[in-house]
């Protein structure tokens, strides 16, 4: 019993590693014009305990390990991780939580452009304090102390909206109301 069950694990982690390596190579295409991203198992011939290593060589630079990249090269190197297993394995709605913090302005806007790709497919929930990020919210959630220590829940829709989509964004109230 214990081997068709170590069989099954193989045959569905080599399927899904497949699947999300093919996407992670596309993804990391799109988010580093000219750069080159691939996954790696560690140890190919033992499926069971294997890790998996992320190479990445943005444009013009050699093949480096996550650990050796700049902190925004990291976010976006596993931004590409994150949203190829999305994309591998779909699910109808993401939350995440500041996963943009650490990029300058021209890799936010690749983020963005990534994030707007999925709004048809997913739900999006993204905790964010970047102006930018909110500004592509279709709606806008922050919460805030009343008198009295009790929190009150503030939704806006942003000016800019285009109209109903899947993408939601929460936001604390102070940048809410900076809006």
């Amino acid at each position: 019993m214990i081997k068709s069950i170590d069989e099954e694990i193989v045959t569905v982690f080599s399927g899904a590693f497949a699947d999300i390596s093919i996407n992670f190579t596309n993804l990391f295409s799109t988010l580093f014009p000219g750069g080159e991203g691939a996954l790696k198992l560690t140890d190919p011939e033992n499926l069971l305990e294997t890790g998996i290593e992320i190479e990445a060589k943005p444009s013009g630079k050699n093949i480096k390990k996550l650990s050796l990249l700049s902190g925004g090269e990291r976010s976006l190197t596993s931004l590409a991780f994150l949203f190829s297993i999305f994309r591998s394995r779909p699910s109808p709605f993401y939350v995440m939580d500041e996963v943009e913090a650490a990029l300058d302005d021209v890799n936010l806007q690749r983020f963005l452009q990534l994030v707007n790709e999925f709004r048809d497919e997913a739900q999006l929930i993204i905790v964010s304090h970047q102006k930018r990020t909110m500004e592509t919210a279709d709606c806008l959630y922050g919460v805030t102390m009343k008198p009295g220590g009790s929190s009150k829940v503030v939704s806006e829709k942003p000016e800019n909206n285009k109209g109903p989509s899947a993408l939601f964004k929460i936001a604390d109230t102070q940048k809410v109301n900076s809006l």
